[in-house]
């Protein structure tokens, strides 16, 4: 499957970014028996000074829809750089999506599901997981959304042997 998920990540016109190493004393992710735990990622990046924009009031739900995408590729990048491919997912138990959102704002699902749609794109029926998207007053480094996730994978045969 490493290769139908990779390739229909293409197939969309995607591709999987490159990961980088976290700025601060934690981990992208950590592995504790079959369970990947993958830290909050956050979109867009933004220059030091610029103003940060609410979810509802400058930023569209669109917008954040793309951003959450943007999100959801990392997080894919992470199960990859983790497991080593995608056939060892078994399934994606549950996201947590953040909103940097205008207080009156309430269209977090429909921002969220930029990364949960995408998940189920390419990872089919492994990708259906539970979830909760809120909205927060801030957000590190401006971000418009931030998205954490927990996987179930399939250990090695031959890890008790």
């Amino acid at each position: 499957m490493k290769s139908t998920v990779e390739e229909c990540i293409r197939s969309l016109g995607l591709e999987l970014p490159v990961v980088t190493t976290p700025r601060g004393n934690f981990r992208s992710y950590v592995i504790s028996n079959n369970m990947l735990y993958l830290s909050g990622k956050g979109a867009p990046l933004r220059e030091e000074g610029v103003a940060v924009p609410k979810v509802g009031q400058e930023v569209t739900v669109e917008q954040a829809r793309a951003y959450a995408q943007e999100v959801g590729l990392y997080l894919l990048a992470l199960i990859k750089e983790a497991l080593g491919d995608f056939d060892r997912v078994q399934r994606v138990v549950k996201m947590f999506g953040m909103v940097n959102a205008d207080p009156s704002f309430t269209s977090h699902t429909e921002v969220i599901n930029g990364c949960s749609d995408l998940f189920v794109t390419v990872l089919g029926e492994r990708g259906e997981h539970a979830r909760s998207a809120i909205g927060v007053g801030s957000l590190p480094k401006g971000f418009a959304v931030e998205i954490e996730a927990i996987v179930e994978f399939s250990l090695p045969h031959d890890r008790y042997a």
